[in-house]
């Protein structure tokens, strides 16, 4: 049998070390030796002797995903063995996340991630006068994050001299030291006469970056566990 999805270069080869690679633009790979995090149903295919078991959230993360939708529905997978994760074909990256870092992320963007990093569901100031992307996972530690994304995400520096605005529905993450608020950028005639439908935005100040998606969300599809 002959085929370019026979080639060696694309043909999924076993691990040489543990841990997390892109095993293409839509899927990672994961050689498990001991345990890691991954979101619920993200398992597309898996070798050797692993299990996957539901990862509890603690009483304040469940509370907050039954209130707002948002959160880290999450699995631990542990053995030896590989595991391929992937989410409606969305584009995957990794971060490496080093000691004293802290990054915010929206949980519908997070993929897997490597058990010595820990992580907190947080509320934005403000966020319950908008709408979602606003209950984030905050990440800490020293270790890899495997992110998702419909399309390449923009990544915008942010200064102390000049603020960055973002549609609450596209922002991914951001360097948690930033400071975050809303911000009205439409009048309150302009509203009264339709609206932009740009009515609020993220705000973030201070020294760091923002990750956003190159579109709005689109409304969640029906997913089942």
């Amino acid at each position: 049998m002959k085929s370019d999805l026979f080639a060696t270069d694309t043909m999924a080869q076993p691990a040489t070390a543990p841990g997390m690679t892109l095993q293409n633009a839509k899927s990672i790979k994961y050689a498990v030796d001991g345990e890691m995090l991954a979101r619920q149903g993200a398992m597309i295919a898996y070798r050797g002797k692993l299990q996957f078991e539901r990862r509890g959230q603690g009483i304040g993360g469940m509370l907050k995903r039954a209130v707002t939708g948002e959160g880290l529905p999450l699995m631990s997978v542990s053995g030896q063995g590989e595991a391929w994760f992937a989410h409606e074909a969305q584009n995957c990256f990794i971060v490496d996340i080093e000691q004293g870092d802290k990054l915010t992320v929206n949980g519908r963007n997070v993929l897997c991630f490597d058990a010595s990093l820990s992580y907190e569901i947080k509320t934005m100031k403000g966020s319950g006068i908008a709408g979602g992307g606003l209950f984030n996972s905050v990440f800490t530690g020293r270790g890899r994050l495997g992110l998702i994304c419909e399309g390449n995400p923009l990544v915008i520096p942010v200064t102390a001299q000049q603020p960055v605005y973002v549609d609450t529905d596209a922002v991914v993450g951001w360097t948690a030291d930033l400071a975050t608020s809303l911000h009205r950028s439409q009048s309150i005639g302009s509203m009264i006469r339709g609206g932009s439908g740009e009515a609020v935005q993220l705000m973030l100040q201070g020294e760091g970056h923002v990750i956003v998606r190159p579109s709005e969300a689109t409304p969640k599809k029906m997913e089942q566990h």
